[in-house]
């Protein structure tokens, strides 16, 4: 059995989420009756079967019993479905004088939401007796009045009702009066004693009886006063009030001492007979405490605050007695007007603190409203703020339940604070305001959101292993775990992409690393997706591209493609004695493998065998000859050019360049021969030649042989090994063939050194071979020491 300390709580918070607002409820009210002060916890009904529902439902659907007047005089055991009382009820102090005495409630099934409302009928029981106002009564009648006169007494009070309250009285026997029981319109019954024969005072001048008031009881009780009867000298004319019933309003806020109304009764006799003095007559202890009289004016005044929820209306009786014992009777009708001096009254039955967003609509709290005022005073309106996606929905009677109005998104806003506004329309208006908060919980709604969908990573080249190279950065919107976000590389979209050797990711940061060292000129760039997942339960994932760009670092020095400096024999450039200033001597072409500022290069001139003689162009590294040559300048000479990057810091090459001074070139410009042809012609010439010594001078026999021996071994060396030798077999398909029959005339042949340099137009032409033994010195010093006799650049 549940306590009181626990009934308040369970009524204000439930644990449990309505998920129906309004069923149904019964059409007529279920009618139940118990004897007022039967103990604490006697059945009164079974609820199972009077509802018809099935046995475990009330405790299934958490049946509970609501009463109107917010006291639980009423408890449910769920398991049996037995209506019980939590209290020993009091008619009397329910109802009063009220008949009948109903205790009105409600059963309330949450699950799916339910009402059925209920009576339970108070039955009276005889535990009053009739209680007379006072001890003893007093009347004064005059000897003259004649039988049958009516002398109303103090009527008797029975706070039961029915036929437990009080029915007749009765007076102790005497042979002058008997007791008449009137019944009033107000249902109560009153006393008269009336005169059975005519008095004398000079016989018998005091009276002394008793009244006893009898309910209908069984057995009956009574209450007993004496009437203590005073015969008076004669007084003929009794007081009489100028209106009868007076009728008054009084407003309920009315302050305590302000006059209500006067009453007036006039006495036609004079002197002491015709004084009136006023009385509250047959007055309740109710209106003894709120009203008093002037004995003098008739003056009614306010002793107590009136409240219309309690009593709208008093039936006060005025007494008038003169001076002679005459009395005469006055009715004042005394209207309590409402006023709105009740605030409304709001009860939450049940309240649901934590909603799922995106879930459907639902049951946030229901509650009651309720107003005590009456009229426009008692009507009220029942409001929520407007901004706010919440409805109100009447469901019974006063009861309200407060719902969704569309499904919530807790990234919009996490918490509502709920204030529900009940006024009534009275004047001035009164208001009860009631807060209620609701936090929105998380779903996984929302993905990841990446701060960009493309990064770009800058990393220099030849970075140490595990370098951090950047971060990614993922939020989302959601909360708690829905939130957590952890990152992941995704496969590429490139197979042949070694992704899982070059960078790798902090799951829990978004951190990249590089995982070894990076080389821009075997990978200048390359892409990575990322997902970013959260850890809610479907994940919801999203992805960014990662563009890591290798920059360049200056760790290639730069390399010359021409002249060769492979350790072979070093091909020698030739410039005419008669060449002018400016004179291009030949070309140092190099390449650097890096890229940007790290392969601008520049030449310089570092060292000659004659300074000013040659200069270097910084910007293409052409050599070229700096000012006329003269005789005096020797014949041999040895460049050292510099070829340098703009790096930081910068690399160098060098390369030796070796010139030779000729005399000059007569020989017209000729395609380039076909070499084989021309290396096969050139052993025949060789052999006359060799024949045409012998047959000279037969003196000179043995100079001629060893000149020819040597002759033979030179030109054997310059096919086999020299820079610029005449191959055998046909003429290679790089070179050009002027005859069209890929070899060269008998007349000539060339020596040829190509630059090596793809692209350019620069090639070489040498000196012919000539048949003819006379050989200049000079000629043979060039043989001797170059295997390319001269230059040319054609571009």
């Amino acid at each position: 059995m549940e306590t009181p300390e626990r009934i308040q709580p369970n009524r204000q918070v439930m644990a449990f989420i309505l998920m129906v607002f309004l069923s149904q409820a019964r059409g007529e009210p279920i009618r139940y009756s118990v004897m007022e002060e039967t103990e604490s916890g006697s059945f009164v009904a079974h609820l199972t079967e009077d509802l018809g529902l099935g046995i475990g439902e009330l405790a299934a659907r958490s049946a509970r019993v609501v009463s109107d007047d917010d006291k639980q005089r009423l408890q449910l055991d769920r398991q049996t479905g037995d209506l019980l009382l939590r209290e020993k009820l009091d008619r009397e102090e329910l109802c009063g004088p009220v008949e009948p005495c109903v205790l009105h409630f409600q059963v309330f099934l949450e699950t799916p939401v339910q009402f059925f409302e209920g009576e339970l009928s108070i039955q009276d029981v005889n535990d009053h007796s009739p209680v007379f106002p006072t001890r003893e009564m007093l009347l004064k009648i005059p000897e003259n009045s004649p039988p049958g006169t009516l002398f109303p007494l103090k009527l008797a009070q029975d706070l039961d009702v029915g036929s437990n309250g009080l029915q007749k009285y009765t007076i102790s026997p005497n042979s002058h009066f008997h007791v008449l029981t009137r019944n009033h319109s107000e249902g109560k019954k009153y006393p008269d004693l009336v005169q059975d024969k005519a008095l004398d005072r000079e016989e018998q001048p005091e009276f002394s009886l008793t009244l006893m008031a009898l309910d209908g009881g069984s057995p009956p009780r009574s209450g007993t006063t004496a009437v203590r009867i005073l015969i008076m000298d004669v007084n003929d004319n009794a007081p009489e009030f100028v209106h009868s019933p007076y009728e008054v309003q009084v407003l309920e806020n009315s302050p305590i001492d302000s006059p209500v109304l006067s009453v007036s009764a006039r006495d036609a006799d004079a002197g002491n007979f015709g004084s009136v003095s006023y009385g509250l007559f047959q007055a309740s202890d109710e209106i003894k405490q709120t009203f008093s009289i002037n004995e003098v004016t008739g003056e009614i005044r306010l002793t107590k605050k009136l409240d219309f929820e309690q009593i709208k209306s008093y039936h006060v009786e005025i007494e008038a007695v003169d001076g002679g014992g005459l009395s005469g009777k006055g009715t004042v009708v005394i209207y309590v007007v409402d006023m709105n001096d009740n605030a409304p009254e709001l009860t939450i039955s049940s309240v649901t603190s934590s909603i799922p967003e995106n879930a459907p609509e639902t049951v946030v709290s229901v509650f009651r409203i309720r107003d005590r005022d009456s009229g426009d005073n008692g009507k009220m309106i029942c409001s929520i703020p407007e901004n706010l996606p919440f409805l109100l929905k009447p469901t019974f009677k006063n009861f309200y339940t407060l719902v969704t109005e569309s499904p919530l998104d807790r990234e919009s806003q996490a918490e509502y604070n709920i204030t529900i506004t009940v006024s009534d329309l009275g004047t001035p208006r009164l208001k009860t305001q009631h807060n209620i908060t609701v936090t929105v919980s998380d779903v996984n709604d929302n993905a990841p959101a990446f701060s960009q969908t493309t990064y770009t990573l800058r990393v220099r080249e030849n970075n140490s292993p595990a370098l951090h190279i950047g971060t990614v950065s993922a939020t989302d919107r959601d909360a708690g775990a829905n939130a957590q976000v952890t990152y992941s590389l995704l496969p590429p979209r490139d197979p042949h992409l070694p992704l899982a050797s070059l960078v790798s990711i902090n799951a829990d940061n978004g951190q990249l690393f590089a995982l070894r060292s990076l080389d821009y000129e075997a990978l200048q760039a390359f892409e990575v997706r990322v997902g970013a997942a959260d850890r809610g339960s479907p994940a919801l994932s999203s992805q960014a591209l990662v563009r890591v760009l290798v920059l360049d670092d200056n760790d290639n020095a730069p390399f010359v493609l021409y002249p060769l400096q492979n350790g072979s024999a070093p091909c020698t450039e030739l410039v005419p004695r008669a060449a002018e200033a400016g004179y291009l001597v030949t070309k140092v072409v190099a390449v650097d493998g890096d890229s940007g500022q790290n392969a601008w290069l520049s030449f310089q001139l570092l060292k000659a065998t004659e300074p000013g003689l040659f200069g270097v162009w910084a910007h293409n590294g052409e050599v070229r000859t700096a000012r006329l040559l003269s005789e005096r300048d020797a014949v041999r000479h040895r460049l050292l050019v510099l070829v340098k990057d703009n790096g930081e810091p910068p690399l160098s090459a060098s390369v030796t360049l070796h010139v030779l001074l000729v005399d000059g070139f007569s020989q017209p410009y000729l395609p380039l021969p076909d070499v084989a042809a021309a290396e096969a012609r050139a052993d025949p010439l060789t052999v006359y030649l060799v024949i045409a010594l012998a047959s000279v001078s037969s003196l000179f026999l043995c100079s001629a042989l060893a000149f020819v021996a040597v002759r033979l071994c030179r030109r054997s060396g310059a096919a086999s090994g020299g820079g610029c030798a005449v191959p055998e077999g046909h003429f290679p398909g790089h070179l050009v063939d002027v005859s069209g029959a890929g070899t060269l005339s008998q007349s000539y042949q060339y020596d040829v050194c190509l630059t090596g340099v793809p692209r350019t137009g620069e090639f070489k032409f040498l000196k012919p071979i000539f048949p003819n033994l006379l050989i200049e010195d000079s000629e043979r010093e060039i043989k001797e020491n170059s295997n390319c006799r001269n230059s040319f650049v054609f571009s």
